[in-house]
């Protein structure tokens, strides 16, 4: 296999840049490059030079980590030199000459990967860890990477392997069928695989929205104040703000992190009766926007009487989940909106203006998401592709009960029991093919 090389660390200037080798011959190159003494898994002090004119290239902190003591199980040395794109590209240069490859994307995690460092389970969650933006990710993403989601599924599959053998020997050596006791044994055991890949499928609900961001829209009709309530959660003038009905057109988003959890904010246009053209296509955008959220904060002006537009998107919104704001507590004409039946809705009073409420709407907002079970402290599936094969190896699991206490053969058991164990084998890269492999790691960064 060839030895490949790549900038680890992001392009561009800095102090510092990384250039990582790996391969049979990436002690080698370093060695030709001017580095006389390699000391296994210490950092030297050292210049690097080009062989051929030994042209100084830089000053650089040079380790060694040979196999399979190393991340990819290969001999790995790592470059540290100064941040200067010239001097990256005279290193990567050189190694090029002296036999060097580019590396692709994800190649060193696919390495460490074939070589049994980590497993694709693993591998995904570097780079979850590095496509990370708040705490809670994070976290969740640290969590696989030292293997957690693996641990959770080993019990399970070594369970159900065990099923198998039972199964197997079954149909090998006994002439008779099963006894009916012992195939209720094999039935509680499956019932209780079947409910451990259950609980794992069942927190993708908050592990998607942990990995893609939680989407809240801000609704209400023009000029309750929702691009100045938008300005005071993200705590900048991203939004024009003005007294004119209808300045926002069109729909604005901007992240924010609440307590670790993102949060992808839009702004939208005011929803309301309108036959301006260009206030049309908004406010459609506005109701594409309510769909497509997890939150749909609606808001409406406390210092005036609810209109029909204001009773319209309540009506509209009754079955979404929602929370009611009544922004303008500052004004002295505040509360002549409230009504019985608005109070019934318990509206989150707010001053977009001076900032009163805020607090309590952002607790709000974490609190109304909470249902997902984001905040429990629990290992959540955040991958798509990890849902997809538990709740496919459910599905058999409980094709495989259903035909057990049918009384079927042995043989029609033992086939969605196969098909289980190969769907979980696919999420730590154990029966995972080699498309499959490619196509995971075409989305990782050159370098990892």
């Amino acid at each position: 296999m060839s030895t490949i090389v790549a900038l680890s660390t992001p392009r561009g200037r800095g102090a510092l840049a990384v250039i990582r080798l790996s391969g049979a011959d990436a002690v080698a190159i370093a060695e030709r490059m001017g580095l006389h003494e390699v000391q296994d898994r210490r950092a030297t002090l050292t210049t690097l030079a080009r062989p051929h004119d030994n042209e100084k290239l830089d000053q650089v902190l040079l380790t060694c980590f040979r196999a399979p003591h190393s991340l990819t199980g290969e001999d790995v040395v790592e470059i540290s030199c100064h941040g200067s794109p010239a001097v990256v590209r005279s290193i990567i240069d050189t190694t090029l000459e002296l036999g060097a490859v580019l590396a692709g994307p994800g190649e060193f995690t696919f390495r460490a990967l074939s070589n049994g460092k980590i497993n694709l389970a693993q591998a995904e969650a570097i780079r979850d860890l590095i496509a990370a933006q708040t705490d809670a990710a994070v976290k969740q993403a640290s969590r696989q990477l030292n293997g957690e989601l693996s641990n959770a599924l080993a019990p399970l599959k070594e369970k159900l392997v065990e099923v198998i053998v039972v199964l197997e020997s079954a149909l090998e050596f006994v002439e008779d069928d099963l006894p009916a006791p012992r195939a209720q044994e094999i039935e509680n055991e499956l019932l209780a695989v079947s409910a451990g890949v259950e609980k794992l499928a069942r927190t993708y609900a908050a592990g998607r929205l942990l990995q893609e961001g939680i989407k809240v829209a801000i609704t209400g009709r023009p000029n309750v104040g929702k691009s100045s309530l938008f300005n005071s959660l993200i705590e900048r003038e991203r939004a024009i703000v003005t007294d004119i009905p209808g300045t926002t057109r069109d729909t604005l988003s901007e992240a924010i992190d609440l307590e670790g959890i993102p949060v992808i904010l839009t702004d939208t246009a005011g929803v309301r009766e309108t036959t301006d053209g260009i206030e049309t296509l908004g406010i459609e955008r506005t109701r594409r926007a309510m769909g497509d959220s997890d939150l749909v904060l609606v808001v409406l002006d406390g210092s005036t009487e609810l209109g029909p537009s204001d009773h319209d998107l309540l009506t509209q919104t009754s079955h979404t989940r929602r929370l009611v704001i009544m922004n303008k507590s500052d004004l002295p004409e505040f509360n002549s909106a409230s009504t019985s039946c608005i109070n019934e809705l318990q509206p989150i009073n707010v001053s977009a203006r001076t900032g009163e409420g805020l607090a309590r709407l952002r607790s709000a907002i974490l609190a109304s998401l909470n249902n997902n079970g984001i905040e429990d402290g629990g290992l959540l599936i955040t991958n798509a592709r990890h849902y997809d094969l538990l709740c496919n190896a459910q599905r058999e699991l409980e094709e495989a009960r259903t035909a057990l206490q049918m009384r079927h053969s042995e043989e029609i058991v033992l086939a969605p029991l196969h098909n289980a164990l190969r769907f979980m084998g696919q999420i730590t890269g154990e029966t995972t093919t080699e498309d499959i492999l490619s196509e995971i790691f075409a989305t990782f960064c050159i370098g990892k």
